[in-house]
């Protein structure tokens, strides 16, 4: 456990008795089933998918409706409690990770999908319902909703605006930040907040551009208004393999500068290739370093002109093997090994943690052999695949995490990698978020007034910062902590910070 996620100090007898207010307080806004507190039925909240830190909240609170988070809100906020938000649990950040005296606040319960308009072409939903389930329900009107992140089947629309989530599609279609009207919910003071609208333009400053990807840090979401959009005539998918990973990446470059922009454009390497096709044996080259996911869709023509073109561009970039899906069944067992990328890693390992930087694309050969060179210096395998069509990089460090040691080096493997990100012209993070994971890595792209001007947005909605706290903007201390163990080659990262 590092400084980052180390639980807080105290006693059993004043964490009981300070859990024994804050249930009775609670007692009096929402039924008692809607409370958990015993440590047998708080324990599966203690993480989300960032499963090596952990931590069990005070209480559990899963509200029914608007007027019950309103009020456990207040309740809070009357007694200094922290409150942290929490979907499905599928974050890889730590977002959700509970305070040690806080509550977690269940959307679970918030899975209705309240209306669809598809003369609008839009969808309202509480913020607990399930990203597939907005295509499903949209699906008889020929409309789908475009960001599919890899967790679509169990991650929630209120996570997905939390962390503005994207998906192997979101080359074409954009982030959650492009496809969401209206986000309404709460401050953490209870009052009721709304931010954008259906109009196509809303007075004042874009306040919901700010809550999308906020982390949970600024309000409580409860109901979203998304953009639908008609699921394309046809749709085909290009498996191309490349026996060097330059290639593959300045194909990736090459397949953008011909003015293509394809559906999907992803990048996986040899390791991740044969993980998946081990798992659910999706006809991969695994004699490839590299292979390319590229996907048109639309009208058939429109789709057969642009992979005639894309396949033009990769066999020109040198690709050794180009095939092209034959029909919808060819096309998804192409997508389903990208699809499982995840899982199939658990297959191979007892742990794995999944790190999200950006590059610029053309970076992306760069990035990879830097981080075959960290394989050996940390003595960890890692497996990759990216978004490569937007520079969005998802390395799976393997690791054993009830072995210290290979938790501590996993921790510098990412760091590094993120750092190396950053010092390629990228960011710490695509689209997973900040969390807890990425603190001290924020301290290396942000400098100490940058983190204090974000620390003043929280300060504007969350007076005494108590929504999330603890996560996603590092305290000046922190980078100054931090800044002491980055001295290389005789000289500190960032010298501006001030040092003890």
């Amino acid at each position: 456990m590092n400084a980052i996620t180390a639980p807080i100090e105290v006693s059993r007898t004043a964490r009981a008795a300070r859990q024994a207010e804050v249930v009775r307080a609670l007692q009096a806004v929402v039924p008692i089933d809607a409370l958990l507190w015993l440590p047998e039925d708080t324990t599966p909240y203690e993480c989300d998918g960032l499963t090596a830190y952990r931590e069990r909240p005070l209480v559990v609170v899963l509200p029914e409706n608007e007027t019950q988070v309103a009020a456990v809100l207040r309740t809070c906020h009357a007694m200094d409690v922290p409150v942290v938000a929490r979907g499905a649990g599928t974050g890889l950040s730590g977002g959700a990770m509970p305070h040690a005296m806080g509550v977690t606040l269940s959307l679970a319960r918030f899975n209705r999908i309240v209306s669809i308009d598809p003369r609008a072409r839009t969808a309202v939903v509480q913020s607990g319902v399930r990203n597939l389930a907005i295509s499903e329900a949209a699906a008889p009107h020929g409309l789908y909703y475009a960001p599919d992140p890899s967790s679509q089947i169990a991650c929630t629309i209120g996570g997905n605006v939390a962390e503005n989530s994207g998906g192997v599609h979101c080359l074409k279609y954009g982030l959650t930040i492009h496809n969401v009207l209206q986000v309404r919910g709460f401050t953490m003071e209870g009052e009721a907040v709304s931010f954008g609208g259906t109009a196509l333009d809303t007075p004042g400053l874009d306040l919901l551009s700010l809550v999308i990807g906020s982390e949970g840090m600024l309000a409580v979401a409860t109901e979203v208004t998304v953009k639908l959009v008609p699921k394309p005539q046809l749709a085909r998918c290009i498996m191309a393999s490349f026996d060097d990973v330059r290639k593959a990446g300045d194909a990736v470059a090459a397949v953008i500068a011909a003015g293509i922009i394809p559906a999907g454009l992803e990048m996986m390497d040899k390791p991740m290739t044969a993980a998946v096709e081990d798992f659910v044996h999706a006809g991969y080259d695994l004699s490839a370093e590299a292979i390319l996911l590229c996907e048109s869709d639309g009208t058939p023509e429109e789709v057969d002109e642009e992979i005639t073109r894309m396949s033009q561009v990769l066999r020109g970039c040198g690709a050794t093997a180009i095939a092209v899906s034959r029909d919808e069944a060819e096309r998804l067992r192409f997508w389903s090994g990208r699809k499982n990328a995840f899982p199939a890693s658990g297959r191979i390992s007892p742990d794995y943690m999944c790190m999200d930087s950006t590059i610029p694309r053309k970076r992306l050969a760069d990035i990879l052999l830097a981080i075959q060179q960290m394989e050996q210096k940390y003595q960890l395998r890692c497996a990759n695949v990216f978004h490569a069509g937007d520079g969005n990089l998802h390395p799976l460090i393997l690791f054993d995490a009830n072995d210290p040691d290979q938790l501590h080096r996993c921790e510098l493997f990412g760091a590094d990698i993120l750092e190396t990100s950053v010092a390629m012209g990228g960011t710490v993070t695509g689209e997973h978020g900040v969390g807890v994971e990425k603190l001290n890595s924020m301290c290396v792209q942000f400098s100490p007034d940058e983190n204090a001007q974000m620390f003043a947005v929280k300060r504007a909605f969350d007076t005494k910062e108590l929504l999330n706290p603890g996560k996603v903007i590092p305290t000046l201390q922190r980078c100054a902590e931090y800044g002491k163990m980055l001295v290389r080659n005789g000289r500190l990262t960032f010298p501006e910070l001030p040092r003890f």
